[in-house]
């Protein structure tokens, strides 16, 4: 009996196409930031839950409405900025790496925006305004910025955008009850899937 044939070799296309996939997703990793702290969302989550409930028992009076959400966007960036940093040193991912740099200017924009307008809005007294314009910009951020990071945070966005479609429909007092699901319940369900499927 002959031996047996060794097995024929792979054509060079073959070869080829293997090595651009594996460069191809070896690029895609390193181009997107991945440092999204799932855990801090959904603490995050919590925390505007409670908020949620403090406001709407102000909400007849809405500079002390507007202090009570001011108060926790100030919680909400100490402890997303911790659990970042904490993500980073654990991961050892590059604090200004080329895809953090335009994760955040991408998610900083539609912020900033949404701090002058909150400013010009309450100064006007168009209080109503003010669950919408948050939510719309806040949701517009993770949209724009989800272009460098996880394929979870554009989907997260668009849900805060359509909730801020619903905002602008109501007043105040249902506003604030959307803000809650948005800022409470929207946050802590991607909070908590992305904490599970992305290293916390």
């Amino acid at each position: 009996m002959g031996r047996p044939m060794p097995d024929a070799p792979l054509p060079i296309h073959e070869h080829a196409l293997e090595n651009l996939r594996v460069i191809r997703e070896t690029m895609e990793r390193a181009g997107s930031f991945t440092s999204i702290p799932g855990w801090g969302g959904l603490f995050i989550g919590i925390t505007a839950g409670g908020a949620a409930v403090v406001a709407q028992r102000v909400v007849t009076e809405p500079r002390a409405w507007l202090r009570t959400w001011l108060t926790e966007a100030a919680v909400a960036a100490v402890i997303a900025a911790a659990t970042m940093a904490m993500k980073w040193r654990r991961t050892a991912t590059p604090f200004m790496s080329g895809a953090a740099k335009r994760f955040f200017v991408s998610y900083f924009a539609p912020l900033i925006a949404g701090a002058v307008l909150t400013f010009t809005l309450a100064h006007r007294g168009a209080f109503d305004a003010l669950p919408a314009v948050w939510l719309l910009l806040y949701g517009s951020a993770f949209v724009s910025s989800g272009a460098f990071s996880i394929r979870f945070i554009p989907l997260m966005g668009v849900c805060f955008m359509l909730l801020g479609g619903l905002a602008a429909l109501v007043r105040l007092p249902v506003g604030n009850l959307v803000l809650g699901a948005g800022f409470g319940g929207l946050h802590v369900i991607f909070g908590f899937i992305i904490a599970r499927r992305y290293g916390g």
